[in-house]
């Protein structure tokens, strides 16, 4: 992250936290702003560790929170003043709304000629799209992911955590990136925006442009690719499932001498990748017979041996238990500063040099005396009145 980067985070609930958590892993200063009443998302149910919603500890490590109403003009200036001192600012409101708030832009820019912009939308900005409820399941179903994912007889699935959220938050997480390079390239502002439904979009990758060269409709096909065979999961005698993906033309007779059916390699059917694909019902029929006499273990073991890609496809306890999510340092424990408790949490997928946990996720409002003395320069009785007048909340008035 360019120079420990500040960050003024506006998000709430998923998908934008999420990209100020990203940020925060890769090194940016990121201060949430928060309104008198919270994010949201701190009273979702049913979880809770020391009064706090998991669902809210999630995405919210590594940030300070600063609470002010924004709808005063007293509360505006005061985000002006952050933002004079800031390199970047991100929010996911109602395309309408920034303007109205002073939050636009053209607004920004003239507090502060460098400052980055990304801002996260529902569906489009304009018109009947403006206004319209752009929530995780709507965005899945809309952008052609739900008709893809479940098996070939069930009903649309949607992926099993909020894809259209959190992708969304890594492309908003990544436009801040690109605006903060703009301006330290440029040294003048920039403006990027996302739209959850073109994240969805966009990750439709080949799948769409499968369509777009031959006209032909992706379908359910639960675990199994349609352009590579075998390439899917298979249940075992334990009950579990393994998935198989033997991709490289290598990796076809290494699996068949694992499972000890070597001839299958030279099988006139399977042969070759294309005939493979061609002829997955009757491979899958011979590998289902096979893997079902062993525990999904086993089979793990024996390929992971051999180097041929399989994996058991683990619940979500068992994900983050697995030896490789220590090794990776993925789970980590982290202590509530209020009280001493600690807590799991999930690790940060980047990897670099003199790296620390992120903090704990903040208290509402926690960091809002501290972050206006140390970085605005405010006097304690400014602070004071813009706490009596209710403009400034620091946690000390509840």
């Amino acid at each position: 992250m360019l120079n420990k980067a500040r960050i003024l985070d506006l998000t709430w609930v998923l998908g934008g936290p999420f990209a100020g958590q990203t940020l925060a892993q890769l090194g940016a200063e990121v201060i949430k702003i928060e309104p008198p009443e919270g994010d949201s998302s701190r009273g979702v149910p049913v979880y809770r560790f020391d009064g706090d919603s998991s669902f809210f500890l999630s995405v919210n490590r590594g940030k300070s929170s600063v609470c002010i109403d924004l709808k005063q003009p007293a509360g505006r200036e005061a985000f002006y003043d952050l933002v004079r001192i800031s390199d970047a600012v991100v929010y996911g409101f109602a395309p309408d709304v920034p303007a109205r708030l002073g939050l636009d832009f053209e607004s920004l820019r003239k507090v502060n000629p460098r400052i980055g912009v990304a801002q996260l939308i529902g569906l489009h900005d304009a018109g009947e799209y403006a206004r319209a409820p752009a929530y995780d399941l709507i965005v899945q179903a809309m952008g052609g992911v739900m008709s893809i994912t479940g098996s070939e007889s069930s009903e649309p699935c949607r992926v099993g955590y909020q894809i259209a959220d959190l992708a969304g938050g890594l492309y908003l997480a990544l436009a801040a990136c690109g605006v903060l390079y703009q301006g330290a390239r440029e040294g003048k502002a920039a403006h990027a925006q996302i739209s959850l439904l073109d994240c969805q979009l966009a990750l439709l990758t080949w799948q769409a442009q499968n369509h777009f060269i031959s006209g032909d409709v992706p379908r359910r096909m639960g675990s199994r690719n349609p352009m590579i065979a075998p390439s899917e999961a298979f249940l075992c005698s334990d009950g579990g499932y393994l998935a198989i993906s033997p991709t490289g033309e290598h990796f076809w007779p290494k699996l068949c001498d694992v499972i000890g059916r070597p001839e299958l390699a030279t099988d006139p059917r399977f042969s070759d990748r294309g005939k493979r694909v061609e002829n997955v019902e009757a491979l899958v029929a011979e590998l289902s017979e096979v893997f079902a006499g062993q525990s999904a273990d086993h089979w793990a073991a024996a390929l992971f041996q051999a180097r041929v890609p399989a994996g058991k496809v683990m619940n979500v306890a068992e994900a983050v238990d697995q030896p490789l999510a220590r090794l990776r340092n993925m789970v980590e424990s982290v202590e509530k500063p209020e009280t001493g408790n600690a807590l799991n949490f999930l690790g940060n997928p980047f990897k670099y040099a003199a790296q620390r946990p992120l903090d704990y996720p903040p208290a509402l409002g926690s960091a809002t005396r501290r972050i206006f003395q140390t970085l605005c320069a405010y006097p304690e009785a400014k602070i004071d009145q813009l706490v009596q007048s209710k403009v400034l909340f620091t946690g000390e008035q509840e």
